[in-house]
């Protein structure tokens, strides 16, 4: 009855909260929905029982990225005109979205009643995998060619993110030495390292992973900006390049090193393939959480001075 009551409650919220997202004509009002659809959202996969979904979608998709929209939302000065205008767009929106959530349901609903998917083959070589979790048997020994190529698209991404806005903020001297968001800041750390690696050890056997990981330790690190406890990430310091390229290295060497034994690229030598696919997620978990970090701006560009007429 309960269970009953949740779905049908989320079944009803997700799409009034993404219809109020696209009608909502402030911006902050707008932020605010978002995050909140966020949320419902990742209760939606954690019912239907996609908990890996859900960990990403509260990290990334609600926490990082509602704080970035927050953030960004302090450089915006909206008038009356920006207001009519996205007005004037809205009937547009609402037809786009309803021509695709037509084409989706058409798509699901075309699905065959009786495929079985993937699952009963990989279950039949999870064993041969190292691991005891299927996601993780995928994303890291039967499709790593695929991981290892997103985690370059995510260095690729990130550089592009740094290079739309190259500049920094320093640390406020005023701000640092608040102590309520000091002591925040100090309670907060330890429990991010402790559930950041349990998410990496959890991997091996159950919902977690580096992606997870790197998202919470992610979020420490807008908190450390937001508090003045650190500057944005700079691409000049040798920390910086190098926790963004520890990952995608260890990754690349570990895919290379049974070459030159005879074997195959990416083929994990039996016995040790476990501890390989932990070594390489940690090292991804350093890597994913500073290129997450390197999306969060840094200072407010300048703005431009209204040109002054004879």
């Amino acid at each position: 009855m309960m269970d009953g009551l949740l779905d049908a409650s989320l079944a009803i919220c997700l799409p009034l909260l993404a219809w109020l997202v696209l009608r909502t004509e402030a911006l902050s009002q707008a932020v605010v929905l978002f995050v909140a659809f966020g949320l419902f959202s990742a209760l939606g996969w954690a019912r239907l029982d996609a908990p890996d979904i859900a960990l990403v979608e509260a990290a990334v998709g609600t926490g990082l990225t509602g704080a970035l929209l927050m953030h960004t939302l302090s450089w915006t000065e909206e008038d009356s005109s920006d207001v009519r205008a996205r007005a004037r767009r809205r009937p547009w929106a609402l037809v786009c979205t309803v021509a695709l959530t037509a084409l989706l349901g058409w798509a699901v609903l075309a699905l065959p009643q009786d495929n079985p998917g993937l699952g009963p083959l990989i279950a039949a070589r999870q064993g041969d995998s190292g691991v005891e979790h299927p996601v993780t048997a995928v994303l890291l020994n039967f499709r790593g060619y695929d991981t290892l190529l997103e985690i370059a698209v995510l260095l690729v991404a990130a550089l592009g993110a740094r290079a739309v806005n190259p500049r920094s903020e320093r640390p406020d001297k005023e701000a640092m030495e608040d102590p309520l968001t000091g002591e925040l800041f100090r309670m907060m750390t330890p429990a991010l390292l402790l559930v950041a690696g349990y998410l990496v050890w959890v991997g091996d056997h159950g919902p977690g992973g580096a992606f997870q990981a790197g998202a919470i330790l992610a979020g420490g690190g807008v908190v450390a900006i937001l508090t003045a406890r650190m500057g944005t990430p700079r691409m000049s310091s040798s920390r910086v390049r190098w926790a963004l390229l520890t990952g995608p290295l260890m990754f690349i060497l570990v895919a290379v090193a049974p070459l030159v034994s005879g074997g195959r690229l990416l083929e994990y030598p039996e016995k040790y393939s476990g501890t390989l696919i932990f070594v390489v997620e940690a090292a991804l978990t350093v890597s994913i959480a500073m290129v997450l970090l390197m999306f969060f701006p840094g200072t407010r560009p300048p703005r431009a001075l209204p040109e002054e007429t004879p």
